[in-house]
């Protein structure tokens, strides 16, 4: 096969205040055993040192300063500039796996049904220490829509895209600035976007102290929001739509853990108390399911939940006696 029929592959970078790390996701991607793939870096109004730490990479980036109008934009003018088949997103503080690119091309190709192909992820911290591996597909065998509505183990810089679908969907919706992801493929898998799992990790997930995902007031502001939108939807099938409550209790409880995680310890409560309208459990069992939930997600995430800790906040020992006498 020549070079001009290998199927390019678009990778997008969105970059704000990025100096600190996005050289080492430009080269995650230069060091590509799949050599057939353009960046595209939109700095999305950095004030730092990003444009000058890319200047060396001129020759092989395509890089455009924009204002700042939030992740969103940045991708979707990514996109417009895009010219790949496929399309992958990297953050600028991930780093992709030197076969991340040939492995999920492969997959894409072996399979032309598909639309998305998703894989694990490495969770490391600042300086690139490993902290635990995600491998959502033990608990999600099967990508289908009421997966995607009930688990949604979305995280972009996992995942490849053909650019037919994404263009399908329209793109982000620029309205949500951490949520965007989970919009956009509970809208792609309505469309009927087939989805498949690459079974390994390709990708590392830095956890340092400027994540956007931090911000965990709004990321579960959006996470809510994002679910009054799609069940809102018209043309939802009746079997989607009676997912509703679950969906909400799923959606409440992994807001609370995030909550926990980043100190919020009177949201994390108020998220708890909300999934009690939605729980499918009794309400004792609702109870040993919220730590188990949030002893699961820690693990993911490399972290021990520390049980005394948490039972013995005066926030959670209230709410116990409000649930279950």
């Amino acid at each position: 096969m020549s070079v001009t029929e290998v199927p390019l592959v678009s990778v997008i970078i969105p970059a704000y205040n990025g100096d600190r790390y996005i050289t080492q996701a430009i080269e995650s991607v230069l060091n590509q055993t799949y050599s057939h793939a353009e960046i595209i870096v939109i700095d999305d109004g950095s004030q730092d040192c990003t444009p000058q730490v890319l200047k060396p990479y001129q020759h092989c980036i395509q890089y455009v300063y924009q204002k700042n109008q939030g992740v969103g934009s940045a991708r979707n003018r990514g996109l417009e500039m895009a010219r790949g088949e496929f399309i992958a997103f990297l953050d600028q503080d991930d780093v992709c796996l030197n076969e991340k690119l040939a492995l999920q091309v492969d997959c894409m190709e072996r399979q032309p049904e598909i639309g998305m192909v998703h894989s694990g992820w490495r969770i490391v911290d600042q300086d690139g220490q490993h902290l635990g591996d995600v491998e959502p597909w033990h608990q999600a065998p099967t990508l289908d829509l009421p997966t995607w509505i009930l688990q949604m183990p979305a995280f972009l810089s996992a995942m490849l895209f053909r650019r037919f679908w994404l263009r399908q969907a329209q793109g982000f919706d620029t309205s949500f600035r951490q949520a965007g992801d989970v919009d956009l493929l509970q809208r792609l898998a309505l469309l009927g976007c087939q989805t498949a799992w690459l079974p390994q990790v390709t990708v590392w997930y830095r956890q340092h102290g400027q994540n956007d995902s931090l911000n965990t007031r709004l990321q579960t502001e959006e996470a809510w929001s994002v679910r009054d939108h799609f069940f809102k939807r018209s043309d939802l099938p009746e079997a989607i739509r009676q997912l509703e409550p679950r969906c909400r209790y799923n959606t409440l409880v992994w807001s609370a853990w995030r909550l926990y995680l980043t100190g919020y310890l009177l949201e994390m409560v108020q998220c708890l108390e909300k999934s009690l309208t939605y729980t499918p459990y009794l309400r004792t069992e609702t109870v040993l399911d919220w730590v188990t939930c949030f002893s699961n997600y820690s693990a993911a995430y490399g972290q021990t939940l520390d049980l005394a800790t948490l039972t013995a906040l005066p926030g959670w020992q209230q709410l116990l006696i409000r649930t279950v006498l």
